[in-house]
């Protein structure tokens, strides 16, 4: 028999041994399936949270979403590289989302996840469950994930398949800039990272208490991966380009980076990257590194493949109120062609 229960206290998740495992580390091996995720998007970033959890036994199934005026969405947002349900391995998970879908019906009647991966069949999985249990579902790209796939190369292997300027660019600029890299949060390096975003081409941060919870976090779990530039400017030496990566479950995810505009000639972000990349290669053995969403050029020259990102609109289609929002659905897919789900 299944089960659903709704959680807008986290505590209550907190609280539930077998829950608790399944949404935590080792289990969950990234970051934005974790409930200490979703806990600091509720407390830092204003986001109200609902996790749908449908469970059979000591199986269950996780769909993190939050209340907002336009229904219910996922929980998530600039920060998080990707939302999807958290499954226990083994368990049944076309059964528990369909009956979670069912459920939810009775409390909203529109809902809406992105960005959803779909490397392993998540935004397929969803669409099937919610159409079984009689919801209209959309499916179409939102984003894209830029992504390395080591396969086994050293760091020297992978530097010799970039494109030549970059090459060029770390060859003449690497020895201007010094790097310190940091496995461990470091109140000195967070500085400088908030300083030198404050430079940057970068929009305002969204919620810099939240960026700096989850650093401090990872960097006690030794999962923390920082690096800061120093260089010269006006003869004075200085914090100029700073990223902050996380390592975990064979994957490097690069949350953030930034340099201060006056360096831009130095290149010191290239020299940074290079630097980390070496790291998590070399050092790590991760077998991937995820650059996260957003189409951004810089990215192709360091990464290898693409991979999609999916906004899934559900609807439910007895709601007169749904209709229109129904047929604008439907006339853009007819008119963009067969959508992915």
């Amino acid at each position: 028999m299944i089960s659903v229960a709704y959680h807008d206290d986290l505590k209550e998740v907190q609280d539930s041994a077998p829950l608790a495992a399944l949404l935590d580390a080792p289990a969950a091996a990234a970051p934005f399936d974790r409930l200490a995720w979703w806990q600091g998007l509720a407390r830092d970033c204003g986001l109200a949270p609902l996790l749908a959890v449908a469970r059979d036994g000591d199986d269950a199934a996780v769909l993190p979403l939050q209340r907002t005026g336009a229904g219910l969405q996922a929980l998530a947002n600039w920060y998080s590289f990707r939302v999807r349900p958290v499954v226990t391995p083994g368990a049944d998970s076309r059964a528990l989302l369909t009956r979670l879908a069912a459920d939810l019906a009775r409390r909203d009647g529109r809902l809406t996840l992105a960005p959803v991966p779909d490397e392993h069949g998540e935004a397929r999985l969803l669409a099937e469950a919610f159409r079984a249990a009689g919801w209209f579902v959309d499916v179409c790209p939102c984003d894209t994930n830029h992504v390395l796939a080591v396969g086994g190369r050293s760091y020297a292997e992978y530097l010799a398949g970039r494109p030549g300027p970059l090459r060029t660019t770390l060859k003449r600029k690497a020895r201007k800039v010094v790097v310190s890299l940091f496995h461990h949060f470091d109140d000195a390096a967070w500085d400088a990272y908030e300083a030198i975003y404050a430079q940057s081409w970068k929009p305002e941060e969204g919620s810099p208490a939240f960026l700096r919870r989850f650093a401090e976090a990872e960097g006690a779990a030794g999962r923390l991966r920082m690096a800061v530039a120093y260089a010269a400017i006006d003869g004075i030496v200085q914090p100029v380009a700073a990223q902050f990566w996380t390592v975990e479950g064979g994957t490097a995810y690069i949350h953030k980076l930034a340099h201060v505009e006056a360096a831009k000639p130095l290149s010191p972000g290239t020299t940074l990257s290079a630097a980390l990349f070496e790291q998590v290669i070399d050092r790590d053995g991760v077998d991937f590194v995820d650059f996260g969403t957003g189409d951004d050029g810089y990215k192709r020259d360091w990464m290898e493949f693409q991979r999609p990102r999916y906004r899934l609109s559900m609807l439910r289609p007895g709601n007169p109120r749904h209709w229109p929002r129904i047929a604008r659905l439907v006339l853009r897919r007819l008119a963009g062609g067969r959508e992915h789900g």
